[in-house]
């Protein structure tokens, strides 16, 4: 089943850290947010396939967006 990475607050994407097709473990980090001049890794829960990178380095997340998913 398919699980969806979402943004939890409004930030910018500073690093793509995976590419789609690659594989992840649970707690890896997906992508780097910045915010308030703090960095955020987001971290998937799930051990899978990238299956989608749906942001950008440079792109502004609003909370919910989607960032990635992960099969």
């Amino acid at each position: 089943m398919a699980e969806e990475i979402r943004a939890e607050m409004v930030a910018n994407v500073m690093t793509v850290v995976v590419a789609e097709g690659g594989q992840v473990a649970d707690g890896d980090t997906l992508v780097i947010l910045e915010s308030m001049k703090m960095e955020i890794p987001v971290l998937t829960e799930v051990d899978g396939t990238v299956t989608k990178v749906a942001v950008e380095e440079g792109d502004v997340v609003q909370s919910g967006d989607l960032i990635a998913v992960v099969d």
